[in-house]
Protein backbone atom coordinates (compact mmCIF):
# COMPACT_ATOMS: atom_id res chain seq x y z
CA UNK A 1 0.00 0.00 0.00
CA UNK A 2 2.76 2.48 1.11
CA UNK A 3 4.75 1.29 -2.55
CA UNK A 4 1.32 2.19 -4.52
CA UNK A 5 1.20 5.68 -2.80
CA UNK A 6 5.12 6.55 -3.12
CA UNK A 7 4.76 5.54 -6.77
CA UNK A 8 2.18 7.36 -7.33
CA UNK A 9 3.82 10.56 -6.35
CA UNK A 10 7.71 10.51 -7.94
CA UNK A 11 8.45 13.98 -7.21
CA UNK A 12 6.59 14.14 -3.65
CA UNK A 13 10.53 13.91 -1.87
CA UNK A 14 11.91 16.82 -3.82
CA UNK A 15 9.84 19.56 -1.40
CA UNK A 16 12.41 18.36 1.47
CA UNK A 17 15.51 19.84 -0.74
CA UNK A 18 16.79 23.32 -0.32
CA UNK A 19 19.14 25.33 -0.96
CA UNK A 20 22.64 26.13 0.91
CA UNK A 21 22.52 29.84 1.45
CA UNK A 22 25.67 29.96 0.71
CA UNK A 23 25.82 28.80 -2.89
CA UNK A 24 25.16 31.49 -4.95
CA UNK A 25 22.48 31.63 -7.64
CA UNK A 26 23.32 33.59 -10.54
CA UNK A 27 21.39 33.89 -13.97
CA UNK A 28 19.27 36.81 -16.09
CA UNK A 29 16.18 34.54 -17.68
CA UNK A 30 14.36 38.05 -18.42
CA UNK A 31 13.31 38.35 -22.23
CA UNK A 32 14.08 41.57 -23.75
CA UNK A 33 10.59 43.16 -24.93
CA UNK A 34 11.62 46.59 -26.48
CA UNK A 35 11.96 46.72 -30.34
CA UNK A 36 15.32 45.74 -31.66
CA UNK A 37 17.30 48.60 -33.35
CA UNK A 38 16.91 47.39 -37.04
CA UNK A 39 12.76 46.84 -36.53
CA UNK A 40 12.97 50.88 -35.53
CA UNK A 41 15.04 51.99 -38.61
CA UNK A 42 12.68 50.25 -41.12
CA UNK A 43 9.47 51.04 -39.15
CA UNK A 44 6.71 54.01 -40.64
CA UNK A 45 4.19 53.72 -38.09
CA UNK A 46 5.33 56.49 -36.32
CA UNK A 47 6.59 58.73 -39.75
CA UNK A 48 5.28 61.97 -40.50
CA UNK A 49 2.78 61.91 -43.62
CA UNK A 50 5.11 64.43 -44.98
CA UNK A 51 8.40 62.02 -44.26
CA UNK A 52 7.14 59.10 -45.67
CA UNK A 53 6.34 61.37 -49.21
CA UNK A 54 9.34 62.56 -49.74
CA UNK A 55 11.08 59.56 -48.98
CA UNK A 56 8.74 57.88 -51.55
CA UNK A 57 9.80 61.04 -54.01
CA UNK A 58 13.31 60.88 -53.66
CA UNK A 59 13.18 56.83 -54.36
CA UNK A 60 10.94 57.76 -57.54
CA UNK A 61 14.00 60.31 -58.66
CA UNK A 62 16.59 57.36 -58.04
CA UNK A 63 14.78 55.00 -59.96
CA UNK A 64 14.77 57.66 -63.09
CA UNK A 65 18.21 58.45 -62.71
CA UNK A 66 19.30 55.18 -63.07
CA UNK A 67 16.59 54.84 -66.32
CA UNK A 68 19.11 57.78 -67.59
CA UNK A 69 22.60 56.55 -66.77
CA UNK A 70 21.05 52.85 -67.33
CA UNK A 71 24.04 50.06 -65.79
CA UNK A 72 23.50 46.77 -65.03
CA UNK A 73 22.35 47.21 -60.77
CA UNK A 74 20.15 45.58 -58.96
CA UNK A 75 18.60 48.77 -57.13
CA UNK A 76 15.75 49.30 -59.35
CA UNK A 77 14.75 45.94 -58.71
CA UNK A 78 15.25 45.56 -55.46
CA UNK A 79 13.28 48.29 -53.76
CA UNK A 80 10.76 48.30 -56.80
CA UNK A 81 7.24 49.98 -56.76
CA UNK A 82 5.11 50.88 -59.17
CA UNK A 83 4.47 55.08 -58.72
CA UNK A 84 7.20 55.83 -61.24
CA UNK A 85 5.07 53.80 -64.00
CA UNK A 86 1.96 54.90 -62.86
CA UNK A 87 3.05 58.31 -63.55
CA UNK A 88 4.62 58.34 -66.55
CA UNK A 89 1.58 56.83 -68.50
CA UNK A 90 -0.62 59.35 -67.01
CA UNK A 91 1.50 61.64 -68.39
CA UNK A 92 1.91 59.84 -72.00
CA UNK A 93 -2.11 59.07 -71.85
CA UNK A 94 -2.20 62.70 -71.78
CA UNK A 95 0.30 64.40 -73.95
CA UNK A 96 -0.83 62.32 -76.76
CA UNK A 97 -4.43 63.37 -76.65
CA UNK A 98 -6.19 65.92 -78.87
CA UNK A 99 -4.49 64.41 -81.84
CA UNK A 100 -6.28 65.57 -85.07
CA UNK A 101 -6.81 61.22 -85.70
CA UNK A 102 -9.15 61.94 -82.37
CA UNK A 103 -10.73 65.05 -83.60
CA UNK A 104 -12.00 63.47 -87.31
CA UNK A 105 -12.66 60.24 -84.86
CA UNK A 106 -10.11 58.26 -87.03
CA UNK A 107 -9.13 56.09 -84.52
CA UNK A 108 -6.25 57.83 -82.78
CA UNK A 109 -5.25 56.89 -79.26
CA UNK A 110 -7.21 57.77 -76.65
CA UNK A 111 -6.47 57.97 -72.72
CA UNK A 112 -7.52 54.54 -72.03
CA UNK A 113 -5.82 52.67 -75.53
CA UNK A 114 -2.65 54.36 -74.17
CA UNK A 115 -2.98 53.08 -70.91
CA UNK A 116 -4.08 49.40 -72.22
CA UNK A 117 -1.42 49.38 -74.34
CA UNK A 118 1.12 50.58 -71.86
CA UNK A 119 -0.07 47.96 -69.33
CA UNK A 120 -0.90 44.91 -71.30
CA UNK A 121 2.01 45.26 -73.47
CA UNK A 122 4.21 45.23 -70.09
CA UNK A 123 2.26 41.84 -68.36
CA UNK A 124 2.66 40.16 -71.77
CA UNK A 125 6.79 41.27 -71.88
CA UNK A 126 6.80 40.00 -68.19
CA UNK A 127 4.53 36.38 -69.09
CA UNK A 128 7.08 36.02 -71.68
CA UNK A 129 9.67 36.30 -69.49
CA UNK A 130 8.34 34.04 -66.66
CA UNK A 131 7.58 31.01 -69.28
CA UNK A 132 11.20 31.40 -70.27
CA UNK A 133 12.75 31.08 -67.39
CA UNK A 134 13.80 34.40 -66.10
CA UNK A 135 14.60 35.14 -62.57
CA UNK A 136 12.87 38.23 -61.74
CA UNK A 137 9.36 38.67 -60.05
CA UNK A 138 6.31 39.68 -62.39
CA UNK A 139 6.34 43.54 -60.22
CA UNK A 140 9.88 43.91 -60.42
CA UNK A 141 9.72 43.06 -64.69
CA UNK A 142 6.78 46.07 -64.31
CA UNK A 143 8.57 48.53 -62.63
CA UNK A 144 11.65 48.25 -64.77
CA UNK A 145 9.50 48.38 -68.08
CA UNK A 146 7.16 50.85 -66.86
CA UNK A 147 10.30 53.60 -66.03
CA UNK A 148 11.89 53.15 -69.24
CA UNK A 149 9.31 54.66 -70.78
CA UNK A 150 10.77 57.97 -69.61
CA UNK A 151 12.75 58.48 -72.50
CA UNK A 152 9.99 58.37 -74.88
CA UNK A 153 7.99 60.28 -72.56
CA UNK A 154 10.30 62.95 -72.33
CA UNK A 155 10.63 62.94 -76.72
CA UNK A 156 6.69 62.78 -76.39
CA UNK A 157 7.02 66.81 -74.44
CA UNK A 158 10.06 67.50 -77.14
CA UNK A 159 7.80 66.61 -80.12
CA UNK A 160 4.52 68.68 -78.87
CA UNK A 161 7.01 71.90 -78.59
CA UNK A 162 8.63 71.19 -81.53
CA UNK A 163 4.77 71.05 -83.46
CA UNK A 164 4.13 74.50 -81.38
CA UNK A 165 7.00 76.12 -83.03
CA UNK A 166 6.17 75.39 -86.66
CA UNK A 167 5.86 72.34 -88.91
CA UNK A 168 7.62 70.83 -92.25
CA UNK A 169 9.64 68.10 -93.12
CA UNK A 170 12.70 69.87 -90.80
CA UNK A 171 10.19 69.23 -87.86
CA UNK A 172 9.13 65.89 -88.87
CA UNK A 173 13.00 65.13 -89.29
CA UNK A 174 14.15 66.28 -85.69
CA UNK A 175 10.88 64.49 -84.02
CA UNK A 176 12.08 61.51 -86.10
CA UNK A 177 15.79 62.05 -84.55
CA UNK A 178 14.14 62.00 -80.96
CA UNK A 179 12.03 59.77 -81.20
CA UNK A 180 14.69 57.08 -82.70
CA UNK A 181 16.74 58.30 -80.33
CA UNK A 182 14.46 57.82 -77.06
CA UNK A 183 12.95 54.32 -78.12
CA UNK A 184 16.79 52.96 -78.68
CA UNK A 185 17.07 54.31 -75.04
CA UNK A 186 14.30 52.72 -73.64
CA UNK A 187 15.17 49.35 -75.05
CA UNK A 188 18.55 49.77 -73.95
CA UNK A 189 17.67 50.56 -70.26
CA UNK A 190 14.93 47.86 -69.81
CA UNK A 191 17.38 45.10 -71.66
CA UNK A 192 20.56 46.48 -69.38
CA UNK A 193 18.48 46.02 -66.43
CA UNK A 194 16.82 42.41 -67.70
CA UNK A 195 19.40 41.14 -68.95
CA UNK A 196 20.89 39.15 -65.68
CA UNK A 197 17.68 37.94 -65.04
CA UNK A 198 17.03 35.66 -68.26
CA UNK A 199 18.91 32.37 -69.28
CA UNK A 200 21.94 32.83 -71.84
CA UNK A 201 20.52 31.55 -74.56
CA UNK A 202 17.09 32.55 -74.09
CA UNK A 203 17.95 36.61 -73.83
CA UNK A 204 17.34 37.48 -77.82
CA UNK A 205 13.24 35.74 -76.71
CA UNK A 206 13.12 38.20 -74.10
CA UNK A 207 14.43 40.88 -76.13
CA UNK A 208 12.17 40.97 -79.02
CA UNK A 209 8.70 41.58 -77.14
CA UNK A 210 10.54 44.74 -75.42
CA UNK A 211 11.94 45.64 -78.57
CA UNK A 212 8.18 45.78 -80.14
CA UNK A 213 6.67 46.92 -76.63
CA UNK A 214 8.83 50.36 -76.99
CA UNK A 215 8.84 50.14 -80.82
CA UNK A 216 4.31 50.74 -80.61
CA UNK A 217 4.50 53.24 -78.34
CA UNK A 218 7.44 55.44 -80.36
CA UNK A 219 5.28 54.92 -83.31
CA UNK A 220 2.10 56.58 -81.75
CA UNK A 221 4.92 59.12 -80.52
CA UNK A 222 6.02 59.92 -84.18
CA UNK A 223 2.36 59.63 -86.00
CA UNK A 224 0.81 61.90 -83.56
CA UNK A 225 -0.32 65.44 -85.42
CA UNK A 226 -1.74 68.64 -83.45
CA UNK A 227 -5.48 69.27 -83.90
CA UNK A 228 -6.05 71.88 -86.29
Amino acid sequence: MAASEEASRPFAGLSDVSIAEDIPVEGDISVPVGPSRRDDEFSTLDEPVKDTIMRDLRAVGNKFIHVLYPKRSSALLRDWDLWGPLLLCVTLALLLQGGAADHEDQGGPQFAEVFVIVWFGSIIITLNSKLLGGTISFFQSLCVLGYCIMPLTVAMVVCRIVLVISSGRVVFAVRLAVVTASFGWSTFASTAFLADSQPPNRKALVVYPVFLFYFVIAWMILTYSPQQ
